[in-house]
């Protein structure tokens, strides 16, 4: 399974609606994962400036929807800033992702809100994917489990989301939210030197997330 698709299915509450704490910014945190995926697998590379690029490696198809629609959208934006990139809506992966998931299984797609209007929820079908997927990340965090690349991955971009310690509540058990910020940096420190590039991935979203936070900050010192 993909990352975004980890990513995704811990993102949404069971009744198909995304998790409060990330409403506003589950398309960054999308975004992010993907583009990681699409580096796993061999399509696209960072620079190693302080503001990276992406650049194509191939536009080979991968076979996997999610990765070959993304790949097709980012053709054209290729040498543009990794920073911009997350926070392009046109390379949102909800669509292919939520349908991906669907055909495995493990979300159903649901009814619209009060009269019909907003998007089709997606609630969960078979939770037995997610349930591994947290039992995973909870031995990580604790400790007891070797960190694989998606775990990493997911953990940097929920913190670089600020959502870590909402949506691994369970997983992290009695520490605070400072305390779990901690122990993922300190997990990622500790990563291999190929993690950089989750580690030029994370750096976008948190420069993204300033960037994005700026102007409310501003906004209400004005006022």
């Amino acid at each position: 399974m993909l990352i975004v698709e980890e990513l995704h299915m811990l993102l949404l509450r069971p009744d198909g609606r995304v998790e409060s704490a990330v409403s506003g910014n589950r398309l960054y945190g999308e975004v992010a994962a993907v583009l990681v995926d699409l580096a796993l697998y061999g399509r696209i590379s960072f620079s190693h400036e302080k503001h990276p690029t992406v650049d194509i490696v191939s536009t080979e198809p991968t076979g996997n929807p999610i990765l070959d629609t993304t790949l097709q959208r980012l053709v054209p934006m290729r040498g543009k800033r990794l920073q911009s990139l997350v926070v392009w809506p046109k390379l949102d992966p909800l669509e292919v992702v939520v349908e991906s998931l669907v055909v495995q299984g493990i979300l159903v797609r649901g009814e619209r809100g009060f009269f019909g209007w907003g998007s089709a929820r997606t609630p969960e079908s078979d939770p037995a994917p997610e349930l591994v997927l947290r039992s995973r990340l909870a031995a990580v965090l604790a400790g007891t489990g070797a960190p694989t690349q998606a775990d990493l991955s997911l953990l940097s971009i929920l913190q670089n989301l600020n959502a870590a310690h909402a949506i691994l509540r369970a997983e992290c058990g009695d520490i605070s939210a400072r305390d779990l910020k901690k122990r993922i940096e300190q997990l990622t420190a500790g990563s291999p030197a190929g993690d950089a590039v989750a580690k030029a991935v994370n750096d976008a979203i948190a420069a993204a997330m300033v960037a994005i936070m700026t102007p409310v900050i501003v906004a209400a010192t004005i006022t």
